[in-house]
């Protein structure tokens, strides 16, 4: 799994990594018991927590480009 998709905080969403086993048990879990996505108690507090973990993703973005335009710079001068 990349490494940009394990820092991502949307990643969290996902208990753990896929895997082939887990694809399968899935298939057969036809009670979908296995596994929960969604632990909020309302939908308000789900909308919350997504528009949370977007802005947190688009501030890590911006962050990201501003380091790679100052180490871009750095290099010119």
């Amino acid at each position: 799994m990349s490494e940009i998709f394990k820092n991502s905080p949307t990643f969290r969403l996902f208990k753990r990594e896929p895997s082939f086993a887990g694809g399968v048990s899935s298939v057969l879990d036809l009670g979908a018991t296995l596994q929960q996505y969604n632990n909020s108690a309302t939908g308000n507090e789900a909308d919350c927590d997504a528009l949370k973990s977007d802005w947190q993703a688009v501030g890590n973005d911006l962050n990201n480009s501003i380091k790679m335009y100052e180490q871009e710079l750095t290099k010119s001068i």
